[in-house]
């Protein structure tokens, strides 16, 4: 069962209908940028003090979920 759910909400009221930070406006792709760009779990919480270290697992299973239903195409062709 996933873990995402309960901290992870997408609204288009709130980003444009992007997945955030269940009552943020963090979204998961800014999450998973500072951390593609070399941030610690730890960076996060420091610069997002109100960010919990579940909230940044809640992100990286969301896109986990999200990356497993992608289909892949072949570009080569």
């Amino acid at each position: 069962m996933p873990t995402y759910p309960a901290r992870v909400t997408a609204s288009h009221e709130i980003m444009l209908g992007k997945p955030v930070i269940r009552g943020t406006r963090l979204t998961v792709e800014l999450l998973l940028r500072k951390m593609s760009e070399g941030g610690s779990v730890g960076d996060l919480l420091s610069m997002y003090p109100h960010l919990e270290t579940a909230d940044v697992e809640a992100a990286l299973a969301y896109a986990t979920a999200v990356l497993a239903q992608e289909k892949v195409m072949d570009l080569t062709a």
